[in-house]
């Protein structure tokens, strides 16, 4: 079945483009955990935008002010005025996503998949952001699979993270695809830390690739984003 284009006319007018991300982590999930061997395990992971998660929130109750900074002996220190107080917003830091554990080491990260939205692509900021944070994971040994299905701004996060650590991808020619896949891991051979991607051009009416998963330095499982994609697209009923 295609590829299709979520983010224009006429599917856009007909469904949510969110929906349809926050749906598809989970049928990833599903087939993953069916063909994963026991010791892994892969979970969805949804956070959207500059909404606090609860597990880092530190909540304070409407009215209760704290006109000084209280210091570890009881006494306060008056604080001087900032530096800087200018209104801003927070970067926009959307995370569609799909991780894998091995749970035989200490439910260690092993592995990836994060799924594109607009708004890690809308801003030089946002996209810095995205890539930093998959070159981090890359850089701990997580390997790393990136989707982008987003047909409404054209920049190549894949090519902007390799750019990053100062590489390039001599496959996707002179004008990177706005939409693709890749499949990305830093392993070590000898006394060399070799990059290796594997990385495909999404287009439209067009069935999506398969990616290896690599969740272990000689392990991978197949990344079925075709499967996947259209077991979400039944579920939600988009045609």
């Amino acid at each position: 079945m295609p590829f299709r284009d979520h983010f224009h006319s006429p599917l856009d007018d007909q469904t949510s483009w969110d929906l349809f991300h926050g749906q598809w982590p989970a049928m990833i999930v599903q087939r993953l955990n069916s063909i994963l061997p026991l010791r892994y395990v892969a979970a969805p992971h949804v956070h959207l935008g500059t909404e606090v998660e609860i597990d880092v929130a530190t909540l304070e109750k409407d009215g209760s002010a704290i006109p000084d900074f209280t210091v570890g002996n009881g006494t306060t220190w008056p604080l001087s005025e900032p530096s800087v107080a200018v209104e801003t917003d927070l970067l926009n830091t959307d995370e569609y996503e799909v991780r894998v554990y091995d749970t035989e080491r200490g439910r260690r990260l092993v592995a990836a998949v994060e799924i594109v939205s607009p708004a890690n692509k809308d801003r030089p900021e946002s996209r810095l952001v995205f890539v930093a944070k998959c070159e981090a994971l890359l850089r701990k040994g997580v390997s790393v699979s990136i989707v982008d299905l987003v047909t409404s701004r054209h920049f190549n996060l894949y090519v902007e993270l390799l750019d990053l650590i100062g590489r390039n991808d001599p496959t996707l020619g002179a004008e990177p695809p706005a939409t693709y896949a890749a499949a990305c891991r830093w392993i070590e051979r000898g006394r060399k830390r070799i990059l290796e991607t594997w990385s495909h051009t999404l287009t439209l009416g067009q069935p999506l690739p398969t990616l290896p998963l690599w969740v272990a330095e000689n392990f991978a499982v197949p990344l079925e984003l075709e499967a996947s994609y259209e077991e979400t697209c039944r579920v939600l009923r988009i045609a």
